[in-house]
């Protein structure tokens, strides 16, 4: 057995992205204990970067010790239990994953079903919701299996208007679009540490605000998830009359979420957004050049995931093994009933530049070309150069 030597790649597929050195350079640094002081004052610079970040500040946030699903099943285990009404509102993989958990919790689940590619429609989950008491209405804000962005606060003032708690997955939205936790009223938010922050998978931020706390606390029953059970976990990061051992905290992964934080606040939260949106105004304008489209309507896309759907004679699999072994560049394919037809080009964190805009058009240029579709290369780089300026 030998030391693994992993290729050097370039991320620009649904997640995870590219991360930068300082934050690898991060996780690289001395591990010391999970009770030990330093560690436990650096939780409490991560606690509040969160809330800051999530624009929370009544709510409690804390990183789950696990990926942005752990984040979902969180939400989900923590206020559901047998015989609750849950509304899901699906329109892409996960937010049908939600629903697969709502159900596991032993929940009454609803589901209001949209064709993958549009957003959620706020009015047809609000009927839903109005048919009989509803404990949790949940939704995916940034659906990563589509690219389409969702309305998150008409759907949680739907849930505030009858009186049940708004889930909101932001797995792929937090820092790459805003997520205004507070100016939503919502009640569980959580992300994922390897989208838009680009630290490593492996850590899901939450954020949980009070009237969810209240539901955890009064719960009938016990959480059916013990390493999740916000309760237990609060023991350990609440801080409040000293921690209590809960889990061994993976030390390193919140070095490198820690640098992510650091990185984000220095650029600005609001310059981060705007280079997002800047760098997916190139790219489609160049994928567009080179003869494709986009699946998503211009206003419901996200900037951070970009859905281009695979001309008609073209082996979608094909191009993806092009660039991955030409250009050591990842992009992702498509889920469920967009297989096959359409690629995800992420533009997140460090993966956001004009850099790897240009590098993902030429590269995705040569592979259709090798396939015989004419996409003109110079054409696709002069379109977004227009839009990089």
């Amino acid at each position: 057995m030998q030391s693994f030597q992993p290729p050097r790649r370039i991320l620009m597929g649904p997640g995870p992205s590219d991360v930068s050195a300082r934050v690898l350079s991060a996780l690289a640094r001395p591990t010391i204990g999970h009770l030990d002081p330093q560690f436990q004052a650096l939780m409490e610079e991560i606690k509040g970067a969160l809330q800051r970040l999530f624009n929370a500040p009544d709510h409690a946030c804390v990183p789950l010790p696990a990926p942005g699903t752990a984040g979902m099943e969180a939400a989900i285990m923590n206020l559901l239990e047998p015989g609750d009404r849950a509304v899901i509102a699906i329109n892409g993989a996960f937010g049908g994953r939600m629903a697969d958990m709502a159900g596991r919790a032993g929940a009454t689940v609803v589901t209001v079903d949209h064709d993958w590619g549009l957003p959620v429609d706020p009015a047809r989950v609000e009927a839903a919701v109005a048919e009989a008491p509803t404990k949790v209405l949940a939704f995916v804000h940034a659906e990563t299996s589509t690219g389409a962005r969702s309305d998150a606060a008409s759907l949680c003032a739907v849930a505030r208007r009858h009186g049940a708690l708004a889930v909101v997955d932001c797995v792929t939205s937090l820092g790459g679009i805003v997520v205004d936790v507070a100016a939503w009223d919502a009640d569980v938010v959580y992300s994922g540490t390897q989208k838009c922050l680009s630290a490593p998978p492996g850590l899901s931020p939450i954020a949980l605000s009070k009237r969810a706390q209240a539901a955890i606390s009064g719960r009938k029953e016990k959480v059916r998830n013990w390493l999740l059970d916000f309760n237990l976990l609060m023991s350990y990061w609440g801080g409040e009359g000293g921690r209590t051992y809960h889990h061994t905290a993976p030390i390193n992964a919140l070095y490198g979420l820690h640098e992510a934080l650091v990185a984000i606040f220095e650029e600005g939260q609001q310059a981060a957004i705007v280079r997002h949106a800047r760098m997916h105004e190139a790219l489609v304008a160049g994928v567009e050049a080179a003869g494709l489209s986009m699946l998503v309507a211009e206003p419901h896309r996200l900037p951070q995931l970009n859905t281009v759907r695979v001309p008609d004679g073209v082996d979608e699999a094909a191009v993806r093994a092009h660039v991955l072994k030409h250009w050591d560049l990842e992009i992702g394919a498509g889920l469920g009933p967009l297989k096959g037809q359409v690629w995800r080009i992420g533009l997140m964190g460090a993966s956001a530049t004009a850099w790897h805009v240009r590098l993902c058009l030429t590269a995705l240029c040569e592979a259709l070309n090798a396939q015989g579709f004419a996409a003109d290369a110079k054409t696709a780089l002069a379109a977004a150069d227009t839009k990089l300026g």
